[in-house]
């Protein structure tokens, strides 16, 4: 008997498992993850982590994430904020821009670059990567914690910024943890 309830328990466990996992995949899809996997193999970019941007999900629900590429897992999940001018007024859906003075996100590939102390503290240079995106440098689009956004997921939106990725300043100080120790670039990857 104790061998029946033993199973039955670790079949509840392994269904919850699988249940979160395919939440997580949800926010965060495998196909986006494989791509980087497959972008970042063999390259000079950190080949363990990676951070995800998922712009499809509301701004005050989770949708920024450090993932562990090797053990697929998240191991951070955060609210981040998007550029003002990518706001459709009376939609929920977002439009994204490469071009200085749109104020908009921009979608794509980032490499995330060395920190420095700015008018926010610390952040972290963008370097685009992909033609959506490789006017981040030029733009001043930068990685940085602002005092607005939220550490908890609420029916709110998160503040707006001119374009930059700004997360909470707990979330903000969990990511720079994560960039400091790595020897090599991480992939910030922006989708829609």
């Amino acid at each position: 008997m104790k061998k029946i309830i033993f199973l039955f328990l670790f079949i509840i466990s392994c269904s919850k498992a699988e249940s979160q996992e395919n939440i997580a995949y949800d926010i965060l899809p495998a196909a986006k993850v494989s791509e980087i996997k497959s972008f970042v193999k063999g390259k000079n970019y950190n080949q363990d982590i990676a951070v995800f941007i998922n712009f499809k999900t509301y701004s005050g629900k989770y949708r920024y994430f450090v993932y562990d590429l090797k053990n697929n897992k998240i191991l951070q999940k955060a609210i981040v904020s998007h550029g003002s001018g990518s706001v459709i007024k009376n939609s929920d859906a977002l439009k994204f821009s490469n071009t200085e003075g749109s104020y908009q996100s921009s979608l794509g590939k980032y490499e995330i670059l060395n920190s420095y102390s700015g008018k926010f503290g610390k952040a972290y240079r963008l370097n685009g990567l992909d033609t959506g995106n490789n006017n981040a440098l030029q733009r001043a689009i930068v990685l940085h914690s602002y005092g607005c956004i939220p550490d908890q997921e609420s029916q709110n939106p998160a503040c707006l910024s001119l374009g930059c990725p700004m997360l909470s300043a707990n979330a903000f100080a969990q990511t720079a943890k994560y960039l400091d120790k790595s020897k090599q670039p991480v992939i910030m990857y922006a989708f829609y």
